[in-house]
């Protein structure tokens, strides 16, 4: 369960983005040279970063904005919550069926089992079933749980993170002063 967010300067919020990005950009550059997927390395426009609001997975697609929210998360203390679902979008890309049942059990013990050290809030119906799932993984040994994060996310964390001060700079427009129009 997240805590409630607590008011943090623009400053920290900055210093936090600048290390998700930093941290993420190693391994999604590779990812992003693919043809027909734009990433954001820069910070977004104000037009940009309004678009997250009309979607979720408009901000989850977003570089910038997956960052962001990895930051705003763990300023709630839940980001395990985006770490489970993104490691669940790698597992469901891979192709070798013993990578496959390596990743089911890491994300099964950083994730799933009692007391794991990045233990997501899913019911024990759902826990018991992914217990018997991994011992023949397949792609889908995760949905059930990764279906209720992400509602989680959408339902609670999203609109939180919306009404943000972080985010709500990022849509500000910055005005242009003389000194920028060069006169």
């Amino acid at each position: 369960m997240c805590l409630p967010f607590r008011s943090s300067s623009i400053k920290d919020w900055k210093t936090r983005l600048s290390y998700f990005l930093q941290n993420s950009s190693n391994s999604t550059k590779m990812k992003s040279k693919k043809v027909g997927k734009h990433r954001t390395y820069f910070r977004p426009s104000p037009e940009e970063a309004q678009l997250w609001s009309e979607a979720f997975d408009e901000l989850l697609a977003n570089k910038y904005g997956l960052a962001a929210f990895r930051a705003f998360l763990k300023s709630e203390f839940c980001e395990e919550n985006i770490e489970f679902w993104l490691a669940c979008e790698d597992f469901k890309k891979t192709k070798s069926p013993q990578k496959l049942t390596s990743k089911a059990k890491k994300i099964y013990n950083d994730f799933i089992e009692k007391e794991a050290p990045k233990e997501i809030n899913i019911d024990f119906q759902t826990k018991n079933m992914i217990a018997q799932n991994i011992q023949e993984a397949t792609h889908n040994c995760f949905s059930a749980a990764q279906k209720r994060v992400y509602s989680l996310m959408e339902n609670n964390s999203y609109p939180r993170f919306l009404e943000s001060e972080f985010y709500q700079e990022l849509c500000k427009k910055t005005p242009i002063t003389r000194a920028a129009q060069g006169t």
